[in-house]
């Protein structure tokens, strides 16, 4: 971690709030009211823009009807090239190599079917032990499907403690047997941010087409898939980049790629010249356009445009360095006030190692989240004793990190958590 200076003081936090050059953005941020909102990595808040977006796109479509495809030299129409415009810089790649369409899960499933193309030498998919749980599931039905059994065919890399995953171990499990790796740039309960140009690159040396899942860190960590000459990455669009719940997720495929054809195909792959056509014969575009499949969900898609518009204003350098800041002032005040209470924090503490939230660990975490919703603050809790916090850059402030943290103490101070039970909800 960056050397940097803290102090555990109320003022201390305030004055960092009136340096904090990104603080205006907050106001463009519909705050959950009168609570501390620390689940941004979970579903970021509705901002302004967002909201304008979506009320925009409801009156083209009430005063247009049908016509709104053809309305802005064809804008609706070709809706997901804008968002891909908007959405390029944050990962480090050329807007034609990018697509904002389905979900993550059907994005997955759109770049294995398009990129496993197993042999009799090479047909495992190399996944780690920490993975959310869709990523998986997607790997196992893909080996299936190709008339493999999951334990010949699925090979993982295990985690020592069950928190992080060690890179030389990912590196060394690719062995000449694997055609393909999958792997999160950030791990969602410890924050582990691994080295996407890194384990490209092993992955490239050995001839193994790599993919990365950005869920838990586009947005809040800059990425750049062109120098990495990552093979493709998928990721959602509502957790810090606030694109609205089930908000329409993304894909990248590297423009050298373009070649292939998409495993799963639609009419909207088709290449625009001949899409009104109605020929039975695919006729692919030339670019990441290529792997669409249905028409673009225009109401789900448009907040994504708002959000996006106040990410490319505020800069990701700026987002990040934020961020980094926050998460680290959070982990000071773990350290002076927490630990004494059986606290802990699992997520790595070098910069370059970190994603956007903190994973605080307690033996009764679950009952202590439950209590701090009882103060109003919004944290979640992840199995078996996380509490992930996540400061968000465009709209948290020290002063909440700082009121997180004296909540935090008089909960255990109190024993308050002892009241809740361990029974867990639908949504934890």
């Amino acid at each position: 971690m960056m050397d940097r200076q803290f102090k555990g003081t109320l003022s201390f936090a305030q004055t960092e709030d009136s340096n904090d050059e990104l603080s205006s953005f907050r106001e463009r941020f519909y705050q959950v009211d009168g609570h501390i909102y620390m689940d941004g990595n979970s579903l970021g808040l509705c901002s302004k823009e967002a909201e304008t977006a979506v009320l925009n796109m409801l009156r083209v479509w009430k005063e247009n009807g049908i016509f709104l495809w053809n309305i802005e030299e064809g804008r609706y129409y070709q809706y997901s090239r804008e968002l891909a415009r908007l959405t390029a810089p944050l990962i480090g790649a050329s807007p034609d190599e990018v697509i904002v369409a389905g979900n993550t899960t059907i994005n997955i499933h759109q770049a294995l079917s398009t990129f496993y193309k197993p042999t009799p030498s090479r047909y495992k998919i190399l996944v780690d032990e920490l993975n959310f749980p869709t990523d998986i599931y997607a790997v196992h039905s893909q080996v299936l499907q190709k008339g493999y059994e999951i334990n010949q065919a699925v090979k993982v890399v295990p985690s020592a403690d069950g928190r992080l995953i060690n890179e030389d171990s990912i590196v060394s499990a690719m062995t000449e047997d694997v055609a393909l790796v999958l792997l999160p740039a950030v791990f969602y309960r410890s924050a582990q941010l691994l080295d996407i140009a890194h384990l490209s690159t092993e992955a490239k040396r050995r001839g193994i087409i790599i993919g990365w899942d950005l869920c838990h860190s586009i947005g809040a960590v800059p990425h750049d898939l062109a120098s990495a000459d990552a093979d493709f990455a998928v990721w959602c669009n509502y957790k810090y980049l606030s694109g609205g719940p089930g908000c329409v997720a993304g894909l990248y495929i590297n423009r050298k790629h373009f070649n292939l054809m998409p495993g799963l195909w639609g009419w909207f792959g088709n290449k625009p010249e001949t899409q009104f056509k109605m020929s039975h014969v695919f006729e692919k575009a030339s670019n990441a356009e290529a792997w669409q499949t249905g028409t673009p969900s225009l109401l789900a898609m448009a907040p994504l445009e708002g959000a996006l518009r106040i990410h490319n204003e505020a800069g990701m350098e700026r987002i990040r360095e934020k961020s980094l800041r926050l998460t680290a002032y959070l982990m000071f005040l773990i350290d002076e006030r927490l630990g004494k209470f059986g606290f802990s924090y699992t997520n790595p503490t070098d910069d370059a190692r970190r994603g956007g939230h903190v994973a605080l660990t307690h033996n009764d975490a679950y009952r202590i989240c439950n209590a701090l919703k009882s103060h109003k603050v919004i944290p979640d809790f992840r199995e078996p004793d996380v509490i992930r916090l996540a400061p968000i850059a465009l709209y948290n402030t020290y002063v909440e990190v700082y009121a997180l943290a004296e909540i935090l103490e008089g909960i255990m101070q109190n024993k308050e958590y002892e009241a809740f039970g361990n029974k867990r909800s639908l949504v934890i």
